[in-house]
């Protein structure tokens, strides 16, 4: 039963946050996005701290709480129940903290203004390379990193000849 609940509680706080570029949130949908063309010049891995906003501590005190104290008579099992509670505080605490914890990339990235940014973002279904063109999207002070699309030849325009 434990086992079931603390993996619950691990599934929605993972659920709560991401960085990651192929999640959109629904205030992001139907809004007008700045695009700017980049070249990748460098990436490199790291981690993206879990949060701690306290859901975690309190259901793993809640829990611990209830399970220390079912144990012994009266008085034993109140005092069980405060070190349950305690303990169970922060292994919630931690179990939130590293549930929401995220591989995520350093990219650093040139303008065509020759201006360089960056960017973390959580690791994405693209493959992204240093060299490759890529578009920056900034949408509500967040932006996210994407592989540009192949350029098209402008309607009506004859197609290299080979």
């Amino acid at each position: 039963m434990k086992r079931v609940l603390a993996t619950t509680v691990l599934a929605v706080l993972a659920a709560c946050s991401t960085t990651s570029p192929d999640v959109i949130g629904r205030d992001e949908a139907q809004r007008m996005s700045s695009v700017s063309d980049a070249t990748v010049l460098s990436m490199r891995p790291v981690v993206v701290e879990g949060t701690q906003s306290g859901v975690g501590a309190v259901a793993g005190s809640v829990v611990g709480g209830v399970a220390g104290g079912s144990v012994g008579g009266r008085r034993e099992s109140i005092a069980v129940g405060v070190i349950g509670a305690v303990v169970g505080g922060v292994i919630g605490n931690t179990a939130e903290r590293m549930g929401t914890r995220e591989q995520a990339y350093e990219i650093l990235v040139q303008l065509q203004s020759g201006e360089r940014r960056a960017i973390v973002q959580a690791v994405a279904g693209e493959d992204i390379r240093p060299g490759d063109a890529v578009i920056l999207v900034s949408s509500g002070g967040k932006v996210r990193v994407t592989k540009a699309p192949p350029v098209a030849a402008p309607a009506g325009a004859a197609a290299p000849r080979p």
